[in-house]
């Protein structure tokens, strides 16, 4: 006797991909494979969760208000442009719902993150990777992969997994190109990092400009709170609305909602990790370089490696590392089979790591 059957193409979707948290046979290993804050989060947003357990019977505000008002100061943004998500995830997923159809497509650029095309292809639509240029978003490749059934452009900027960016003439460039009727879903979960870095745009201010750009981003960065999954995204009146329809309720728990205002009034917090990161970046590139490696520049809390033939390869010292009690991000599944992603970590742990790798490779 058979059950029920999945829709067509659900079934032929890839699983998501987390990066490694466990090694065998070490308790508590270093882990630089999820992009997680090497700071942790702040102190006021750990106390405000636990206050908040205090009313775990009660369910969260449905619309994030006191979240929304927030973040709307914050930002300087329109509360009624505001969405919320479970993560940045839900928001890709609820544009998929919004706007694709069945024989319908995306664009994204070839090492696009993996939720996207999840998202796109359980609504029966196809995805279309557009190549990339020394791991950077190709405005040109992402236009002429465009067609009458083109629904939404995804990329993201800086972008997850390479850590490259686009310039804010760049991205308008590529908005101009498309048509009126294609969603421009600009996913900004590393922005801050990239804030004042030359010729850099959030995508806010985008977003308020025309009527067919989302901007997402997320708590789980540059706050620390990934475990809590708060998302949120700022576009038009309409796009937001309509994607707000189909939101379910209560999809933002209550320790969460408290844990991210608390987090937004912490700027001290926020900018001691950028810091840290920014501290850190160019010390692991230069590291990377001397071993032989070819990390590419980045504008996030982590690099993205390349390994020539250098002796070794990405999937060897992957494998070494993790023998050593580090674990980082094999790239295989975004078609970067010879690439490894290496988050910032505390100085410790970034110190931990390099002696490794000065251990494998010799001295720089």
């Amino acid at each position: 006797m058979s059950g029920p059957e999945p829709k067509p193409g659900i079934l032929d979707i890839a699983h998501y991909v987390p990066g490694k948290s466990k090694v065998e046979g070490i308790d508590k290993p270093i882990k630089l494979s999820a992009n997680e804050n090497a700071l942790g989060s702040s102190p006021a947003a750990r106390e405000a969760y636990l206050a908040a357990s205090a009313e775990l019977n009660l369910y969260p505000e449905g619309r994030a208000n006191l979240l929304r008002e927030r973040l709307a100061e914050a930002f300087s943004l329109e509360p009624e442009r505001l969405i919320f998500g479970c993560g940045s995830d839900e928001l890709f997923t609820l544009a998929c719902q919004t706007y694709l159809e069945p024989g319908d497509n995306i664009v994204q650029p070839a090492h696009g993150f993996a939720a996207w095309a999840i998202a796109a292809r359980a609504c029966g639509a196809e995805v279309r990777n557009a190549p990339e240029t020394t791991l950077t978003v190709d405005v040109d490749a992402m236009l002429a992969a465009i067609d009458a059934r083109t629904r939404i452009v995804f990329i993201a900027n800086p972008a997850n997994p390479t850590g490259t960016y686009l310039t804010d003439a760049e991205v308008r460039r590529l908005h101009a190109g498309l048509p009126e009727n294609v969603l421009l879903l600009y996913d900004g979960a590393y922005a801050e990092f990239a804030v004042g870095l030359e010729g850099y745009a959030d995508g806010l201010q985008l977003a308020r400009d025309f009527p067919n750009v989302l901007t997402t981003r997320t708590f789980s960065k540059i706050y620390g709170l990934a475990a809590l999954r708060v998302g949120w995204g700022y576009g038009a009146p309409e796009v937001v609305a309509a994607m707000d329809r189909i939101r379910l309720p209560f999809n933002v728990g209550r320790p969460a909602q408290a844990a991210a205002v608390a987090a937004l009034a912490d700027a001290g917090f926020v900018e001691r990790s950028v810091a840290h990161v920014r501290k850190w970046l160019p010390r692991m590139s230069e590291a990377f370089r001397g071993f032989g490696l070819e990390p590419a520049p980045s504008a996030t809390n982590f690099v993205t490696v390349g390994f020539p033939k250098v002796g070794a390869t990405a999937a060897e010292t992957e494998a070494f590392l993790a023998s050593r009690g580090l674990i980082v991000r094999g790239l295989t599944n975004y078609g970067l089979a010879d690439h490894l992603r290496v988050t910032v970590g505390t100085d410790f742990e970034t110190e931990a790591l390099l002696s490794a790798m000065t251990e494998r490779f010799g001295r720089v």
